[in-house]
């Protein structure tokens, strides 16, 4: 069986997407089965870094690869079955604009918020999301879904069978359950994640600013992560009301995720949030929202709030910051819920669907 997996994100800055690829597709190879091959298009070999800012190649290979995409685009299904060759599965990205007429399709569905909430996504976002839905989904062999949420919103949006989507949840690197707390001068709670409307950025300084004074005198709110379409206001804000540390290489996310005396991800809507996976499985106490994927993946492991409300989530971290026995024993449950979300666990299960793909 060979298996060709659509892993542009890995030449893109990409947050999610291309975190998921990168661990996904390296874990598949590991254990793929005798008679099984996992090739990456287009014309990827194996990705020795993950780096969420830039290609994961040189630009003169990145260049070559990204107009092979573009000629795929532009030219329509002929194009593709050249470029993807003798496969059984194509596994498409919603950077492919294509159904392959030879190979079985198959996709992951990592989240539907363009589709959902598309007044939070730039224009572009939410037309390749449509492309993506019409081109692939509706027309795959079979899907996988990040949740157990993003099943049930696809199935309800798209109208898509279920007995077609499969949900298989994502993994957390090894190194966030042994990570080492990484120094600052003050205690933090802390935020990661791409800056963008719907990770809620504004509610939460609303929420740290009515905190009590003596709280936000002990500890501080570190902010990190690459801005991306926010608005002006909320940029001049972040930079002004907390310690934002910008884009934070890979490297350095498990000690500063062990350090954090609570992590805080207010989003209005995730697929399956890694942020909030990789808090726990560093032993952090977690505070998050209470809609979309959030609750089926922290489990017992968080504190959830109404992400629209700055009073339920600025009391659910004065909660975490009054009680360090509180912030422990929550750390270790996370830790525990943390231990369901492994790579080899997602990549086992994948080559079990894809095997039931192919008959």
């Amino acid at each position: 069986m060979r298996i060709t997996i659509d892993a542009t994100s890995l030449l893109l800055r990409s947050a999610g997407v291309k975190n998921y690829t990168y661990h996904w597709l390296r874990h598949l190879r590991r254990q793929s089965g005798e008679g099984e091959e996992i090739r990456a298009f287009p014309f990827l070999g194996d990705v020795a870094e993950l780096d969420h800012e830039a290609s994961a190649l040189s630009f003169w290979r990145t260049a070559p690869r990204l107009a092979s995409l573009f000629a795929v685009n532009a030219l329509g299904p002929a194009a593709l079955d050249a470029a993807i060759g003798r496969t059984d599965i194509f596994h498409a990205s919603n950077q492919v604009h294509h159904a392959p007429r030879r190979a079985r399709l198959t996709a992951t569905i990592h989240d539907l918020t363009a589709l959902l909430m598309p007044e939070l996504h730039t224009p572009g976002n939410v037309r390749a999301d449509r492309i993506f839905a019409e081109q692939v989904l509706e027309r795959a062999h079979g899907l996988i879904a990040v949740s157990e949420n993003t099943r049930m919103d696809a199935i309800r949006v798209l109208n898509i069978p279920p007995e077609k989507i499969t949900t298989i949840y994502s993994g957390i690197p090894q190194a966030y359950f042994d990570a080492a707390p990484a120094g600052r001068s003050k205690p933090y709670v802390l935020f990661l994640g791409a800056i963008e409307p719907r990770k809620n950025l504004e509610t939460l300084l609303d929420a740290w600013l009515a905190l009590r004074r003596d709280l936000r005198e002990v500890f501080e709110l570190v902010v990190a992560g690459p801005m991306e379409w926010a608005p002006q206001t909320t940029k001049a804000r972040i930079r002004s009301e907390s310690a934002y540390l910008g884009y934070v290489p890979e490297a350095e996310l498990p000690g500063l995720m062990a350090g954090a005396a609570v992590f805080v991800y207010p989003s209005l809507y995730e697929g399956f949030g890694f942020p909030v996976a990789q808090a726990m499985a560093a032993g952090v106490a977690v505070v998050t929202s209470n809609v979309s994927c959030l609750p089926e993946v922290a489990g017992p492991g968080a504190l959830l709030a109404d992400p629209r409300s700055p009073a339920e989530i600025g009391a659910a971290i004065e909660r975490l910051l009054e009680s360090e026995a509180l912030r422990e024993e929550l750390g270790e449950r996370g830790r525990e819920r943390a231990k369901q979300y492994r790579w080899e666990k997602c990549a086992a299960e994948s080559l079990e669907f894809f095997r039931r793909v192919m008959g």
